[in-house]
């Protein structure tokens, strides 16, 4: 903490603290930082299907009375989606006229001038939608990437010293939208083998019995029947996909399977097409009522960073982010990002990348859809970020 733009201690600096456990279990969420290098220093993905992706985008609402329906449970896929394009929503009744709505966007889509945002804006205008929020209030907003590649993509957990569990795992079940059971029982598996491996007498190594249980666990048992889900559907589309991923699921579940393990193939950042290649999407002005803008989105979302701060947002090669990210493929990161963190300003010999960094909801859907891989999300100086209310 207290770092100021220039790299140099301010005032209030504080140093981090050093951790020298014997084990340390890394749960940092979907796409976090130490586990991307990790993975990457100990090779713990080789072998396994690259992880797949989901951007979750979500608002909590109060509504009128009348409208709230105590413990009601909707889920959709499709709309306003295309039929190559994979996602579904949620909508939760619960609390004092509370709702929490939401969509989750497949990253793995292949158009770049498709905006998740405004997908999800366009969803509320949906008659069983809107007529849910109409009259209501908006009490917050937030955005967050979602693990979706499941039992082929789950890498190897273990490295000298410590484990990943959690979504940093990648445990999430695809068909239930849920994932907060698994990191549950996997905090409690990785806590029952390093109890195990201190109580021996050893430190510093590889927990090799934890990376051994978790495929015939409470968490591989979940994973394994669905696993065959979300790469039909990504092959098929949605109609096709999600109904002979259905079929397979529930055959799965009496020991029979149609498709084996099906491969999930290329990382969702390389799904992307070229712009001349694909159409353009026209997104509808915000009402102000049932649908907003990125900006006032993000006040909600209560974002707070340090001014006088290194920027956590790292773009690795700002020439071929406008060479490739923009002369190719029509700048998608102004589009894909939940927040307005990215922008090109100007045109011609005055263009230049405009980051935005004060906004970021540390959802990481950068670090994951660049088409070039060309952005590194960083955690902020100090911690600052979105202060959620009520999510």
């Amino acid at each position: 903490m207290g770092i100021g733009k220039d790299g140099e201690a301010k005032a209030g600096f504080q140093r981090g603290m050093e951790l020298r456990a014997k084990y340390t279990l890394v749960a940092e969420g979907a796409r976090g930082s130490l586990t991307k290098q990790l993975v990457a220093r100990f090779g713990l993905d080789e072998g396994r299907d690259p992880q797949k992706y989901g951007l979750g985008i979500k608002e909590l609402w109060r509504i009128a009375p009348e409208r709230h329906r105590p413990g009601l449970v909707q889920h959709s896929f499709g709309w306003p989606l295309d039929n190559r394009t994979g996602g579904g929503s949620f909508l939760y009744h619960y609390g004092d006229n509370l709702v929490a709505v939401g969509f989750v966007v497949h990253l793995n889509y292949a158009n770049p001038h498709l905006s998740p945002f405004a997908t999800f804006q366009q969803f509320k205008t949906h008659p069983a939608i809107g007529s849910v929020l109409d009259g209501g209030e908006r009490l917050s907003y937030g955005a967050r990437a979602i693990t979706e590649g499941g039992w082929q993509s789950v890498p190897k957990l273990v490295f000298p010293g410590g484990a990943l569990v959690g979504c940093a795992a990648g445990f999430v079940n695809v068909p239930r939208i849920k994932g907060s059971h698994n990191a549950i029982l996997s905090g409690m598996l990785a806590a029952d083998h390093v109890a195990a491996a201190v109580a021996a007498g050893r430190a510093h190594d590889e927990l090799a019995d934890y990376e051994a249980a978790w495929r015939d666990s409470p968490i591989g048992r979940d994973l394994k029947p669905v696993r065959n889900v979300k790469p039909l559907w990504s092959k098929f589309g949605t109609i096709a996909g999600v109904a002979l991923g259905g079929l397979d699921m529930w055959l799965n579940t009496i020991g029979l399977s149609l498709f084996g393990t099906l491969k999930h193939g290329k990382p969702d950042h390389a799904a992307t097409k070229p712009a001349a290649a694909t159409r353009t999407i026209e997104a509808a002005s915000p009402d102000g009522r049932t649908t907003f803008d990125r900006l006032s989105s993000v006040f909600v979302a209560g974002v707070s960073h340090e001014e006088d701060q290194p920027p956590h947002l790292h773009v690795r090669d700002m020439a071929l982010q406008k060479a490739s990210e923009h002369d190719v493929y029509g700048g998608p990161s102004a589009l894909y990002c939940p927040a307005g963190v990215y922008e090109w300003v100007g045109e011609g010999e005055s263009l230049r990348y405009q980051i935005n960094a004060t906004n970021c909801v540390h959802c990481k859907t950068c670090d994951i859809k660049d088409p070039n891989q060309n952005i590194d999300w960083v955690p902020p100086e100090g911690g600052g970020g979105p202060n959620y209310r009520g999510m």
